[in-house]
């Protein structure tokens, strides 16, 4: 059986934790597994090897500063592999050139095109444990690229569907998917199993246990991918393919997004081509829209109103306003302060009544809902950012996901 086992910042944040990762890969070695291990930087390096970046140059451009965080993986694969090795197990660290990680050329958020395992493969033929650096690739003309935040997680799922290993284990400093975050809800519980369906939806609605794109490329490959602690033996949480078992449950998780910013575009034009001639710029400027609503037209104008990831409030605020210069808008209001909450599950797709029940809750807390988005399996609304913690309290109490009274008390 091949594993991969992937351990994130925390895990490998001094020495103690890196012996730690050592013992567990060679424990999963020991039980006749081939094991191939990736590892992120060590906590706070990136920040650290970032905050160097500007200190250097107020705007280092992406390709030189992908060279500068890249470091931060090296260093963590060259000491994992040693931990190894000081434990009485062989191990071969490998870079994310050295794996031939082909990415494409987008510095800083690249995305992984195709995957050389061959050197992967000797190592573990030869008995060793491969520690692959995660969140580093190259691209066609040999610059060396990262991936983006959370890119490890993407690293790991995508070896392990190149391999075609049995399974991805994540560890991280959780001890799996929790339906919601515990910090805001205290009666939070974990889950044993959850779909590639709720989790992408979870991922994508603000949950940061998995990134997006690692879900993506376990859903596709059809990867086993568990979310485990790498501080407990706790079994963790199971990302796998849906059942039936969990179409019983209506409602899986709430999930919430801090990181959103709204813009709204007063007096569009009603007429076809509008809208393209404001998102493909954001497009072109790199700008993920999030959700999108347009009012019934009067009089042949209409009010725009969508969500941008608050970061990129003041880059798509102008390229909004250049844009609609032709189009004699006449106005463009932003907000900063607001949040979007989320309910999920595959058991929307059989059961009615989420919508209404979603915001009752919300309107009984006096909550007012600011946008709303949909899809067969999840319910998104944007709210004021102050309220966000009420609202996810109240949600997950309503949709039944509260630890039961007894549990809490023996917990």
């Amino acid at each position: 059986m091949l594993v991969v086992q992937k351990y994130g910042g925390t895990s490998v944040g001094d020495v103690e934790r890196i012996k730690n990762v050592a013992r567990r890969s060679l424990q999963a070695r020991q039980q006749g597994h081939d094991v191939v291990v990736v590892v992120s930087a060590m906590s706070g390096e990136t920040n650290r090897l970032l905050g160097l970046t500007k200190q250097v140059h107020p705007a280092p451009t992406e390709r030189e500063q992908d060279v500068v965080v890249a470091t931060g993986e090296q260093v963590s694969v060259g000491l994992v592999a040693l931990a190894i090795q000081a434990a009485g197990g062989k191990a071969r660290s490998l870079l994310g050139h050295q794996v031939k990680i082909l990415t494409d050329s987008s510095f800083s958020r690249a995305r992984i095109k195709s995957i050389d395992a061959d050197r992967i493969f000797a190592a573990l033929k030869a008995g060793e444990i491969a520690v692959v650096a995660g969140f580093q690739g190259q691209d066609e003309h040999g610059n060396v690229t990262t991936l983006g935040r959370g890119g490890s997680d993407t690293t790991a799922v995508a070896l392990a569907a190149a391999l075609k290993a049995q399974a991805c284990e994540i560890y991280t400093d959780v001890d799996g998917v929790y339906t919601t975050d515990p910090n805001v809800c205290p009666a939070a519980r974990k889950l044993e199993r959850v779909s590639y369906e709720e989790m992408l939806e979870l991922a994508s609605s603000g949950a940061k246990v998995l990134q997006i794109r690692s879900v993506e490329f376990a859903m596709k490959y059809r990867v086993p991918t568990w979310v485990k602690s790498s501080f407990s033996d706790d079994p963790g949480t199971l990302v796998c393919e849906e059942d039936r078992a969990m179409e019983d449950i209506v409602v899986s998780g709430i999930a919430y997004d801090r990181n959103e910013a709204k813009i709204a575009l007063r007096r569009v034009p009603d007429v076809p081509g509008v809208a393209a001639k404001i998102f493909t710029p954001l497009a072109e400027a790199g700008i993920v829209v999030d959700m999108i609503v347009q009012n019934v037209s009067q009089e042949g104008h209409t009010d725009l109103t969508f969500t941008v990831g608050r970061t990129d409030l003041a880059k798509a605020t102008a390229v909004v306003k250049e844009a609609v210069k032709p189009l004699g808008v006449r106005k463009v209001d932003t907000d900063d302060k607001v949040a979007k909450v989320s309910v999920v599950g595959v058991g929307m797709r059989n059961h009615s009544g989420v919508a209404a029940k979603m915001f009752q809750v919300l309107s009984a807390e006096g909550i007012n809902v600011l946008m709303i988005s949909t899809s067969e399996i999840k319910i998104s609304c944007v709210i004021q950012e102050k309220y966000v913690e009420l609202a996810v309290r109240a949600l997950h109490t309503a949709f039944g996901l509260d630890v039961p009274a007894t549990q809490a008390a023996e917990a």
